[in-house]
């Protein structure tokens, strides 16, 4: 505005602007990294440059039940609509082709009980009836306005082979509908992870941690849990490995690797020599380039079907030193799962170190807990303190509120120069 009305000088506006946008620095967004695997379990992975597209159609029922929802009921109508057609131009050149369709013009509005018992199909006039006899043979209604004779074995084939066709639509589509509706990923929906995962102290090890729960009541059976670090490598000749896949253990107590997922579990894993997160430490978490991928399988109790729930960790949702709260609790002889408290964390004493070095020097773990509880014993003297100090000053304020409400006494002077009596 200044610089419209003359008081200041466009170059000197214009060098000023141009020194200010030079002071400010420049940050760029960092992008979000890649994921293998997202939250929701779906796999992030996109198919380019796929030049051999008839592979697709070989296996047309596992492409059908790929299909989204709105792609597979406009397949489904289209395939009933186009059979219904395709069957209509037949019935209506074989009557025809009969001359059932001239026979019926020429005798329109006069007597037709001579023509039942010679034309192929009775009352078939038009191309609008041949269509409505169509949707009746396929699905069986039969009005009985329409029906066939004996006179054309043509007419019997295309009845037969309609009948053949129909069905094989009936199978193929309502078991691609029922399929869909019954896939595994849906029971995963109520399988659900922790938002992080958390490295801490557990049994004198560093141990990586999550937490799975299941939302309904009927069970999945052989549960089992596997788990996978997905980073990028390179190998001594030089060769990039952009997904190299590390399989790592899981502790647990039973033999075989099944859990007993009958109320939310902290699935543990112990870092030790063949744990690739071993040489990791607290600082170094931050700047490595992996993802914890973990895999829960099952059998659903009530269909019997295989199902698989997925989840992955970066190295921003793997929080060092904390540990999952307690949500099973005992209620009047009910164990009770709060699953408001599913994700959340405490922070608790773990060295910083990686695992290595807590092997090499075992010093380091006492000497942490140590800390941990000097700097516990501190905090409940200065919790212990304010709260005396607060106990003193509500003391003191209710004494001056009673020492306020006291009425003075007063003394009233006779006549006669005497004092009466106070009063209060």
């Amino acid at each position: 505005m200044l610089a419209r009305k003359s008081i200041i000088p466009e170059e000197y506006v214009l060098a000023h602007i141009a020194a200010e946008n030079l002071r400010k620095p420049r940050i760029r967004d960092r992008l979000p990294k890649a994921r293998f695997i997202a939250k929701s379990g779906a796999c992030n992975l996109a198919h380019k440059n796929i030049r051999e597209q008839g592979r697709f159609l070989q296996d047309i029922f596992t492409t059908l039940v790929d299909l989204k929802w709105r792609h597979t009921l406009v397949i489904f109508t289209m395939s009933f609509l186009c059979s219904w057609l395709l069957f209509a131009i037949m019935w209506w050149l074989v009557a025809f082709a009969h001359g059932d369709i001239y026979a019926y013009m020429e005798k329109n509005g006069t007597e037709k009980s001579g023509l039942e018992s010679t034309v192929c199909v009775t009352n078939v006039r038009s191309f609008a009836s041949a269509f409505l006899f169509s949707i009746e043979v396929q699905v069986t209604i039969g009005f009985g306005g329409r029906m066939m004779t004996e006179e054309c074995p043509l007419a019997i084939t295309v009845l037969i082979l309609q009948n053949i066709v129909g069905l094989i639509i009936n199978a193929v589509m309502l078991g691609c509908i029922f399929m869909k509706t019954a896939q595994a990923h849906r029971r995963a929906e109520t399988l659900i992870f922790s938002r992080h995962a958390v490295i801490a102290v557990r049994n004198g090890k560093l141990c990586f941690m999550f937490r799975v729960g299941d939302l309904r009541k009927s069970m999945i059976i052989s549960a089992s849990v596997r788990i996978q670090v997905v980073k990028k490598t390179t190998t001594p000749e030089g060769e990039v490995v952009p997904i190299h896949q590390l399989d790592i253990p899981v502790d647990n107590p039973i033999e075989s690797n099944n859990i007993f997922l009958v109320a939310p579990l902290i699935v543990c894993h112990v870092i030790d020599k063949r744990s690739p997160l071993y040489d990791i430490s607290a600082t170094d978490l931050a700047s490595q380039d992996l993802e914890v991928i973990v895999i829960l399988e099952g059998v659903v109790e009530t269909t019997g079907i295989t199902t698989q729930a997925r989840t992955s960790y970066i190295a921003e949702e793997i929080q060092w030193g904390h540990r999952f709260v307690s949500i099973v609790t005992e209620e009047e002889g009910v164990y009770s799962v709060d699953y408001s408290k599913f994700g959340n964390t405490v922070k608790v004493a773990a060295p910083r170190c990686s695992a290595r070095e807590l092997d090499e020097k075992p010093s380091i773990l006492i000497q942490t807990l140590q800390k941990s509880e000097l700097s516990h014993q501190n905090s409940l003297r200065k919790r212990n303190s304010m709260r005396r100090n607060n106990s003193m000053r509500r003391n003191n304020s209710i004494r001056r509120n009673n020492s306020s409400l006291i009425v003075p006494k007063v003394q009233f002077m006779t006549p006669e120069g005497n004092q009466s009596a106070p009063e209060s």
